[in-house]
């Protein structure tokens, strides 16, 4: 298996996680928000700081002070910032806009990234990315919403770009194991902070067993195995072909909503899939010297975990 095909595989079953996600998201309605980002952050770091691999310490003293800054605006923006705006969203709006907004990174992505690196965007990249976008609109549809609702929905859509975006210049030095480990106990930090601005002194308390439950959820599969298949995968491919995989967040959402009883899947999220599918197709295999991420050598930062030494 080459390491394209390993990148898409890894970004891939990343969303996959995150989709599957939202129902455990369901189940934590009435915890406080701030409180259970923390628990889920703290525990996400504790298990990630064992997988970072020698030399962890001197590489984060090695870092500038502005490539810390850039990793508390990822932990700020990509993670504490874009699941606070989602909740902020469907307090006003039906939980089909935030997603509908988000699925639109994909295109953000694809025309943000060459432009910051000095070249213009792939054809077959952004048109894999439109077609992605019109997949996550049909899986979802369009939904009630006011201004505020649809003002949270971009700052959503501003948080899902900014968790690859940002990521981009730290990966390489960090590694992804590292990298997920540091911005965990950042937004441990920041949702700690945000919780006691907000909420006062009941920010925190003890779950229950489902949310318990939930949380574990979260912090071992969605954050410790997502957030590291997630950055292993745009080590090999690249920010712009890995966002394309964030297509298929509402689909696995969509797929696993029947299980709990929150939703339902018919023919239009059967059509919305068969798109998604067909624009990450179109996309993640567009050919050309400039498809390969140069700047993120997969060996660069970290040591390749167990099952990927064979």
């Amino acid at each position: 298996m080459n390491a394209t095909t390993r990148g898409c595989l890894l970004a891939a079953l990343a969303c996959v996680l995150v989709g599957g996600s939202f129902t455990a998201n369901s189940l934590l309605g009435d915890y406080p928000y701030a409180g259970g980002q923390f628990l889920r952050y703290t525990l996400a770091c504790l298990l990630l700081v064992p997988l970072a691999g020698p030399g962890a310490a001197a590489r984060l003293r090695s870092l500038a002070p502005r490539q810390w800054a850039r990793l508390a605006l990822l932990a700020a923006v990509g993670m504490v910032g874009f699941n606070l705006a989602v909740l902020a969203a469907e307090r006003t709006a039906e939980p089909a806009v935030p997603g509908v907004l988000v699925g639109c990174a994909p295109v953000v992505v694809a025309v943000l990234v060459p432009l910051l690196d000095g070249r213009r965007p792939r054809r077959a990249v952004l048109s894999g990315a439109l077609l992605v976008a019109v997949g996550a609109f049909t899986v979802q549809g369009w939904g009630r919403t006011d201004g505020a609702g649809l003002g949270w929905s971009v700052c959503a859509l501003a948080g899902e770009v900014g968790f690859a975006v940002l990521a981009v210049p730290v990966l390489r030095p960090l590694g992804p194991r590292l990298l997920s480990a540091t911005v965990c106990g950042v937004a441990a930090l920041e949702s700690a902070a945000a919780g006691l601005l907000l909420d006062g002194t009941g920010w925190l308390r003890r779950p229950d067993a489902t949310e318990t439950t939930a949380l574990l959820w979260q912090a071992a599969i969605v954050t410790v195995i997502g957030f590291v298949c997630w950055y292993m995968g745009m080590q090999r491919i690249g920010a712009e072909r890995a966002t394309l995989f964030s297509g298929l967040i509402p689909v696995a959402a969509a797929c696993t909503a029947p299980l709990v009883g929150t939703g339902s899947y018919g023919l239009a999220q059967a059509v919305g899939s068969a798109l998604v599918g067909a624009g990450v197709a179109l996309g993640s295999g567009a050919p050309g010297r400039a498809a390969r991420p140069r700047s993120l050598p997969v060996d660069e930062g970290a040591r390749p975990l167990a099952h990927e030494r064979e």
